[in-house]
């Protein structure tokens, strides 16, 4: 096999584990879990999909509606802006939405135990 048969292949196995997200509603569709309400099995990519009769499980809106935003474990942000900062740059959205509200939840309950020391 050569190298350019290689590159394709495992761009094409890429894409097929990318999440595509609703611009409308941002339902994230993952082929790792599939659609349980119209039946499409865990595994099943989204270019697979029924361009005609897919539709998006929360706002119903047309398979157009859907952006590729890249595979799970994406690093989220600009790759420029990568490099800066204390390393948080480097966090999925995920593990930024952790740290932003678990620190949120943490600064609450130091709040509310300033009502003990009465």
């Amino acid at each position: 096999m050569s190298s350019s048969n290689r590159e394709s292949l495992k761009q094409e196995v890429d894409l097929a584990s990318h999440l595509y997200e609703c611009r409308s509603c941002s339902y994230v569709y993952d082929p790792k879990e599939g659609v349980k309400k119209y039946g499409i099995s865990a595994g099943t990519s989204f270019s697979e999909l029924d361009k005609d009769e897919f539709r998006c499980p929360v706002c119903r809106s047309r398979i157009e509606f859907f952006r590729d935003i890249g595979p799970p474990a994406q690093v989220s942000g600009f790759q420029e802006n990568l490099d800066y900062g204390f390393g948080v740059n480097k966090l999925t959205s995920g593990q930024k939405n952790v740290l932003i509200f678990g620190g949120l939840a943490f600064a609450l309950a130091c709040f509310l135990s300033l009502y003990s020391l009465n």
